[in-house]
């Protein structure tokens, strides 16, 4: 999986909804929705990706950890 693809699976798991999540690290929801989509060519900084990481509580390197070991 890709870190956008990481980043709708954390905030559903967290059950935080997208426009919270967005609202939690001061994002638009429409951007967040950008970097969510599949197949979505959108651009975002380390910075956004980092914040994305602490708005769900979680370690920023879990969006590059292979599937087997990322899902608990």
């Amino acid at each position: 999986m890709k870190p956008r693809e990481w980043i709708a699976y954390y905030h559903i798991k967290r059950g935080l909804p997208q426009d919270e999540l967005a609202d939690k690290i001061a994002i638009s929801k429409s951007y967040l929705s950008k970097i969510e989509a599949p197949n979505s060519t959108k651009a975002y900084s380390l910075d956004i990706l980092f914040g994305i990481a602490d708005g769900l509580d979680i370690d920023a390197i879990k969006f590059f950890i292979p599937i087997e070991e990322n899902k608990q």
